[in-house]
């Protein structure tokens, strides 16, 4: 069966979980794609013989006229990072998917509510403060210096550590 969005029966089991599997097999091309797009450079196809981290970080950096060699480190890192996000409990992405799906709405606009929370700066968007954050400290050996600033408080903040939902240790 072809899941099509106007086609799809949201009360049909079968059909969520197969919903499910397509969009979290979508989302790393549709990110990439996105993502060369705004550079200006060719869109790269998935390759199936690609892990899924593997293959996301390939769409997103290599080049159709060149060989590209996947880090391994950096694709261990990806999957670590993703199976955190993943298990990451009731963040405000994955309460906005199940609120919008609660109102028996399809998944695809279900996925469309939560991508529109995760953009927020205070969710996603926290990702990019902490990208700001490394451009600014410039590189390892101002690393001290920047903590001593944040510290003091004449420097800015320290970015991507703590959680305002972790009060007393971060179970990630």
């Amino acid at each position: 069966v072809r899941l099509q969005h106007d086609k799809l029966d949201i009360h049909t089991p079968e059909q969520r979980e197969e919903v499910a599997y397509k969009l979290i097999a979508k989302l790393p091309t549709i990110a990439a794609a996105a993502y060369k797009h705004n550079l200006g450079e060719p869109i790269m196809y998935p390759s199936n013989e690609m892990s899924y981290c593997g293959n996301f970080l390939r769409m997103m950096f290599a080049n159709p006229c060149e060989k590209f060699v996947v880090n391994p480190v950096a694709e261990k890192a990806l999957n670590i990072l993703f199976i955190l996000h993943a298990d990451h409990e009731q963040n405000c992405s994955t309460s906005a998917m199940r609120n919008v799906g609660s109102s028996q709405a399809d998944p695809f606009c279900a996925l469309a509510g939560a991508a529109a929370a995760l953009y927020g700066p205070l969710h996603g968007g926290a990702n990019e403060a902490v990208l700001r954050m490394l451009r600014q400290i410039g590189s390892a050996d101002k690393v001290p210096e920047f903590i001593e600033k944040v510290k003091s408080g004449t420097g800015g903040r320290l970015m991507g550590f703590g959680h305002r939902v972790y009060k007393n240790f971060d179970p990630r």
